[in-house]
């Protein structure tokens, strides 16, 4: 991440509502609507108390006076525009401690508010910046330490020792660490934190298809069903009204069937971490799922090759529901009154093919549909794969290949 595009990632990761903690958005409390001028508080606080018990052992420096008390009190007032201004901030509040040591004021805690800078400069982005800071801050100590201090109070003061000279850079550097160690572990916090968000959104859009692929297969077959047989019974409730009451009938028993379904599906998302009161539909249904397109007026021949695979739920579900949507969409959208199952079962795999004559009585089979769109994605869940179009005698084919493995046993 370049300089200039730390800081606003930042902001847009970072911070909260009115600069608050992010994880906290909603946080009514007084430390996270006003975090900076509390922060900037307490360094004052610090600065002041501490320095002046300090200087009280202090004797060959100068004792602190308004001026003193002064430059103590401006570099945490600074700190209110850190987040504004992180390396003027960063500067001013260097330059003020600078000037608080040449005035030979006591040694205290007066280095507080350039911790809290660098570490909010550093954390923007600015880490050139704070460390050009940081080498004119050590510079400009040792011009004082090792020439100026003749002319500087206190009158009693001595050149610093090469000793003191390293302890100061170290202490720089060590600041300067914390400071981008700081910085690496925010990002990586904020990172994860949008890893994890984005994950959850994926999750949740998942789920989404998932639901509306289940509510589309449950419903379209027994809807086709209802349909063609409302048809039906409208054109024979007055001449054959037996025939009439045998479409009712149909009507009643899909919607029934259908209703059961859905509330499987609902009851299985209100509690996703209890069994199913009843077992998934697998190929074993078959005969039942036959018999409801017999309803609608679609006789189906069943015919399977190899010796049968017992398939896990998940695969076995998948298999029944491309053949539900297949069967469906012949309801729907093909003048054949016949439809062919052929299932190949291998010992890695099961291939599905589903046969009508044809012709297309509407131009919604041409592949494009949701239930198609549906039938691939649940093959693709299971690293198989779903091919349909028409042949070339004018009938429609779905060929389905899905690889399962065998349940343990």
């Amino acid at each position: 991440m370049t300089d200039e595009a730390a800081p606003a990632a930042a902001r847009h990761h970072g911070a909260g509502p009115g600069g608050g903690l992010p994880w906290r958005p909603g946080r009514d409390s007084a430390a996270a609507r006003y975090p900076l001028p509390r922060s900037s508080l307490a360094v004052a606080v610090v600065q002041v108390l501490g320095s002046a018990a300090a200087g009280r052992d202090q004797h060959g420096r100068v004792h602190l006076d308004v001026l003193g008390y002064g430059l103590l009190l401006l570099g945490p007032a600074l700190l209110l525009l850190r987040r504004r201004a992180p390396v003027a901030v960063a500067a001013g509040t260097s330059a003020l401690t600078f000037g608080y040591l040449a005035a030979g004021y006591p040694y205290g805690p007066v280095f507080l508010s350039v911790v809290v800078a660098f570490f909010a400069a550093v954390a923007a982005g600015h880490r050139r910046a704070v460390l050009v800071v940081a080498v004119l801050v050590y510079a400009g100590h040792l011009l004082v330490g090792v020439w100026l201090y003749r002319w500087l109070p206190p009158s009693a003061d001595h050149a610093a020792s090469w000793t003191q000279a390293s302890g100061a850079a170290a202490w720089l550097l060590a600041v300067l660490a914390a400071a981008e160690l700081s910085r690496v572990r925010r990002e990586e916090f904020t990172r994860q934190r949008r890893e994890r968000a984005e994950a959850e959104r994926r999750r949740a859009d998942e789920e989404r298809l998932r639901i509306a692929r289940e509510l589309h297969d449950v419903l379209a077959h027994s809807i086709s069903v209802i349909n063609v047989q409302a048809g039906v019974a409208l054109a024979l409730i007055d001449e054959r009204p037996e025939q009439a009451r045998t479409a009712l009938t149909t009507i009643k028993a899909a919607s029934k069937e259908a209703l059961g379904e859905v509330r499987q599906v609902l009851g299985a998302l209100r509690a996703p971490g209890d069994a199913p009161r009843s077992p998934a539909p697998g190929l074993d249904r078959l005969p039942e799922l036959a018999g409801q397109a017999a309803d609608a007026g679609l006789v189906v021949d069943i015919a399977a090759e190899g010796t049968r695979v017992p398939l896990l739920p998940g695969a076995d579900l998948a298999a029944f529901r491309i053949i539900q949507e297949a069967l469906t969409n012949i309801v729907r959208h093909s003048a054949s009154r016949t439809a062919r199952i052929r299932i190949g079962y291998r010992p890695d795999s099961v291939e599905l093919c589903v046969d009508d004559d044809g012709p297309a009585t509407t131009s919604g089979q041409t592949g494009s549909g949701n239930g198609l769109v549906g039938m691939r994605e649940r093959a693709v869940a299971l690293g198989g794969t779903v091919e349909a179009g028409q042949r070339a005698d004018g009938g429609f084919r779905v060929l389905a290949w899905l690889p399962v493995r065998k349940e343990s046993t």
